[in-house]
């Protein structure tokens, strides 16, 4: 896999367990001993500039991961066990890409041979929201609806990033503190998109874009050229959302909820679409009514404001 070769990595190898693995009647009932290499792609940088566990990988929960696949329930295929394990380790918000090579010594070949091993390479591939907003003119110009349009191709240019879909705009008059006073609407929107980068990869790639297009961060609920937002990362539905409370990132927005400006474009890209609310998931559909009292104005195609 090109980016395993090219990115950093966490290489785990030599993890052995028996498993009950195999064909044969006396696989199944002996057992046999398998060996596991495991090589995760992922983003070090963050880990090595604050010596902070929480931003890598505990590879010994990993190799506890892998130990728990191969003594696990039988199957008939090592390729099946290697696909279990990659599942596994791409459950860790942290790792991108991951290479599992399971052994077999001990398989009934019929032949001397010194070892049989299968390889499986897989990305992370995940949905996500973004949110999409600015207020203010850039300092090249562009007016907020041509920033968030513009912001929408940067997106598609991020590495990692693909089926970017920018839903329709809106405009809206800010929420929040004593700041919004006296502040010009919004022009909002909503990208969905699926992603192989870690959350805090992609956190700092929206970071990123707003500073390309002149954010700057001196009040809180302050006017801003460029609001990039991470709404949701994973499928809520499917148990496979990532939920962080960390002072980097609060998975899902703490507010997503309570803004109609969020919802509605979201609701537009995808009727069917869902949101964890603290230990429940609701359909977007159904919160929206709540929200009556904030006042959305579609953007035709092609204005300004």
């Amino acid at each position: 896999m090109a980016d395993l070769a090219r990115g950093d990595q966490v290489r785990l190898t030599g993890v052995r367990a028996r498993g009950h693995h195999g064909v044969f009647e006396h696989e199944r009932r002996d057992g046999q001993d398998f060996v596991v290499d495991v090589v995760l792609g992922l983003d070090l940088a963050p880990a090595g500039t604050t010596d902070d566990l929480s931003r890598t990988v505990h590879y010994g929960e990993v190799a506890a991961g892998v130990v728990a696949v191969v003594e696990g329930p039988p199957r008939d295929l090592i390729e099946s066990v290697a696909e279990e394990i990659a599942a596994v380790v791409l459950a860790r918000p942290a790792v991108e890409t991951v290479e599992v090579t399971v052994h077999k010594p001990q398989a009934p070949v019929g032949v001397p041979f010194d070892d049989v091993a299968v390889v499986v390479r897989r990305r992370r591939d995940v949905p996500v929201v973004i949110a999409v907003g600015a207020n203010l003119p850039t300092d090249d110009g562009n007016d907020p609806a041509r920033t968030v349009r513009a912001a929408a191709r940067g997106l598609h240019r991020v590495r990692g990033l693909r089926a970017v879909r920018l839903s329709p705009l809106y405009t809206s008059a800010p929420l929040g503190g004593p700041a919004v006073a006296g502040q010009p609407d919004y022009v909002n929107g909503v990208v969905l998109a699926r992603t192989s980068l870690a959350p805090a990869t992609l956190l700092a790639r929206l970071l990123r874009l707003e500073e390309e297009h002149g954010r700057t961060r001196q009040v809180r609920w302050g006017a801003r050229t460029l609001d990039l937002d991470l709404v949701q990362y994973g499928d809520p539905l499917a148990g496979t959302d990532v939920r962080s409370a960390t002072t980097d990132l609060t998975l899902p927005h703490p507010r997503a909820s309570e803004r109609a400006f969020v919802l509605r474009p979201w609701l537009d890209l995808d009727p069917d679409a869902h949101l964890r609310t603290g230990r429940d998931v609701r359909a977007v559909r159904d919160l929206i009514p709540s929200l009556v009292d904030q006042e959305l104005h579609p953007l035709e195609e092609g204005t300004s404001r």
